[in-house]
Parts: C-alpha cells; structure tokens; sequence
C-alpha cells in the first residue's frame, strides 16, 4: 500500500513539474511522441490532432497509453506508467475546465483568445487518468536507429572562403 501511494505520489509531482511527457498510444504502432500539457484533477491533460496542434497518434477514447515523465532538472526518464485515455467532450464543464488550463500553457498560439473556438471545431482535449502504480524503467537506453535520410554530414570549409568573406576588412 504504501508503494502504491508513493507511485502515484511521483508520478503527480513529476507530471506537474515536467513540461513534456513522452506519450505512446496502444490504438496505434508509433513510437512514443514527445507532447506538451499541463496536470490537472489528477490526470495529464493534453490538446492536439488538427487545428496545427500537436498529433496525438494512437490515442483513442477509452484506450490505454503508457505515459513516460523526465526529470526536469536532468532530463532522464523519471517515472512511467499506464493512463487510460478520456476525450472530453467539447462544452462539456470537465472540457471547459480543462481548456482554461491548458489555454494558459499554450505558447504562441496563431490566434489568441480565439484559440479555444478552434479546439471546440478541430480539435481533441484527452485526459490521461492513472490506472494505478507505475511501470519498471528499463536498463537500456531504448535510443532508436535514426530514421533514413538523404542529409550528410556537414563537410569542411572551402580554404579560402574566409579571405572571401573578410576581404577589405581591416584588423584592429
């Protein structure tokens, strides 16, 4: 019991603390993604998928996602653990209470105080609730191959670009 209660003790305060929770959805095979929220009654709360907000892959209504927060001084993985995913209902008052919360964290928004119109037409407000307890971190790093690429490495310098680029400026 009282492992239990200090769980979700670390999971609510790393959760608060954290600006990013790396998120995987089981509704479908993607890696995790790195999402932004805020912490509210209990549960990670996120917006996203349309209106230019973050996608939220795999993430379905009444599904399951395991939910890993970093910590904030270090950034390494602190604590995981499995939620269950709610989409709020738009003008509901958990959606309303949760879109004023996340509405102070957005940062730069294309429109404004407008923005919340927009979350109503285009996009979902999903709430991560804890199941209970957390998940054993692994031993490894669980770094990924990089993706294929047609980007090189960035090759030296030409010679005598630097004479091209300060010619007829005088030294002091």
């Amino acid at each position: 019991m009282t492992d239990e209660l200090l769980g979700q003790a670390l999971v609510e305060e790393a959760s608060k603390k954290s600006a990013l929770v790396w998120v995987r959805g089981d509704g479908a095979p993607v890696p995790e993604r790195a999402l932004w929220h805020v912490w509210f009654d209990g549960a990670v709360c996120l917006v996203g998928d349309g209106g230019g907000e973050q996608p939220l892959p795999g993430l379905v209504d009444g599904g399951e996602a395991v939910v890993t927060v970093r910590s904030k001084d270090k950034g390494g993985r602190l604590v995981s653990w499995v939620a269950r995913v709610v989409e709020l209902a738009p003008g509901s008052p958990e959606w309303d209470a949760v879109v004023g919360e996340l509405k102070g964290k957005r940062l730069n928004a294309p429109d404004g105080e407008a923005m919340t119109e927009r979350w109503a037409r285009e996009c979902r407000v999903l709430r991560l609730e804890p199941t209970g307890g957390t998940a054993p971190l692994p031993d490894g790093s669980l770094a990924a191959v990089p993706a294929p690429s047609p980007a090189t490495t960035r090759q030296p310098i030409p010679a005598g670009l630097q004479r091209l680029l300060f010619r007829g400026r005088k030294r002091r």
